[in-house]
């Protein structure tokens, strides 16, 4: 009776631990959403959407910074995506337990827990300093680098869940290897490569390390890549840093945008996934 009771008591410690965290965590998202709400929800206007950043002191906004961000982020995702399902088709169909695949799905989960700052610095030697100036073709590359490890890791997995007597269905019917994974193994795990997609998609959104050596950015309206090019995460850093009002303001209104924008991105794919495992 005593072992028992005293079972019971250290289960209801770690018990009380896990809620304990928990509410942690959900408060402090809670007050970080707060925060986001009544400082950037009041400087929210047409302007913000429709003029470009100012200097200090003058009216405007972030049409030029959210143009830019779109583009970097949109290329980032296009030029990243296909090298990631590439290689995680590679790892899950071709190369499925051989010590190839080993290690590069090591190198993978490297490159995929590597700070953003330090992909920055390597395309700010690799292209940025031998070009002699900041571009958005740098920023884009400095983005795809970290789309690919996100595409290439849930590429893999979604592609192993596929089952594998339908794809051995499809290959009994003559069908070529090829073919059958993309009308068959592609078809059955579309939802959950989308949704890898996706979550790149939030994650590069909002990186402003990789941006600020390769970028930088632009206080003007500029769709040129092979110069500088604005962003809103660069905005954000450098008027949240500066001693002007109105430019804190208009970065605490960037940072709603773009906190919002992953969060919708975020929840999207996890109601893709859901739906898709629930079938």
């Amino acid at each position: 009776m005593t072992l028992y009771a005293a079972r019971r008591r250290r289960n209801n410690v770690w018990i009380g631990l896990c809620y304990a965290a928990t509410a942690f965590g959900l408060c402090s998202l809670c007050l970080i959403l707060f925060a986001l709400l009544f400082e950037g929800a009041s400087g929210l206007s047409l302007e913000v959407f429709t003029q470009m950043t100012p200097s200090p002191g003058s009216a405007g906004g972030l049409l030029n910074a959210i143009v830019g961000s779109l583009i970097l982020t949109f290329l980032g995702v296009l030029i990243g995506t296909p090298l990631g399902v590439l290689a995680g088709t590679y790892m899950a169909e071709y190369g499925r337990g051989t010590k190839f695949t080993l290690v590069v799905r090591f190198l993978n989960d490297i490159l995929l827990s590597a700070p953003s700052i330090v992909i920055g610095l390597f395309i700010y030697q690799v292209v940025v300093a031998p070009m002699g100036h900041f571009s958005g073709f740098a920023g884009v590359l400095a983005l795809a680098l970290l789309v690919i490890p996100i595409v290439t890791r849930t590429t893999e997995d979604m592609l192993l869940l596929v089952p594998r007597p339908l794809t051995e269905a499809a290959t009994a019917l003559g069908m070529p290897r090829s073919y059958v994974i993309t009308k068959v193994t592609y078809r059955a795990a579309r939802a959950g490569l989308l949704t890898g997609v996706l979550l790149a998609t939030a994650r590069i959104s909002g990186e402003t390390a990789p941006l600020l050596f390769t970028a930088l950015n632009n206080q003007f309206f500029s769709t040129n890549l092979n110069g500088p090019v604005a962003s809103l995460p660069a905005i954000i850093f450098q008027f949240a840093l500066s001693p002007y009002k109105d430019w804190q303001r208009l970065a605490w209104s960037g940072a709603l945008l773009i906190t919002f924008s992953v969060l919708a991105l975020s929840i999207f794919a996890r109601v893709l996934g859901t739906r898709k495992t629930a079938k």
